[in-house]
């Protein structure tokens, strides 16, 4: 019995010790989180925004709308991400009527479709909360066409 409980004690003791001295994860800071995606972002708006919106996010007077401090830029997220997915037609940002065609971005990822309107809510005087994978993913499954 004595040898019995002795083992048990033994057991118990090196579980213990191997669950102690297992690693907790590493995770990103959120302020690191953000800084990967504006760079990520970045990198997709230069691939295929910046010859319609330009490099300062001014946008073309008549044609396209510019991304600063806008409305519609800073506003609901899902509206931002379904423009991005499905593209737009005719619209009017701040008074301002934009008639150039936007075409879909459906193909992107929920991760570069994130960081690309992330790094534009981050950018060109804007500072609005990050768009995550998760906010695309549910708004993909509700809007694509």
């Amino acid at each position: 019995m004595r040898t019995k409980i002795l083992l048990a004690g033994i057991q118990l003791l090196l579980a213990t010790a191997g669950f102690a001295q297992q690693k907790k994860p590493v995770t990103k800071s959120p302020v690191a989180g953000l800084k990967a995606s504006i760079t990520s972002g970045e990198a997709v708006y230069t691939q295929f925004c910046i010859s319609c919106h330009l490099p300062d996010g001014g946008g073309v007077e008549n044609l396209n709308p510019p991304l600063i401090k806008t409305a519609f830029i800073n506003g609901p997220k899902p509206r931002l991400i379904t423009t991005v997915l499905n593209g737009m037609g005719q619209v009017e940002i701040n008074g301002e009527r934009y008639n150039n065609v936007m075409p879909s971005f459906n193909y992107l990822t929920d991760k570069q479709v994130a960081d690309v309107l992330t790094y534009v809510r981050n950018s060109f005087g804007n500072k609005k909360p990050a768009v995550t994978t998760m906010d695309v993913k549910i708004t993909r499954a509700k809007v694509v066409k």
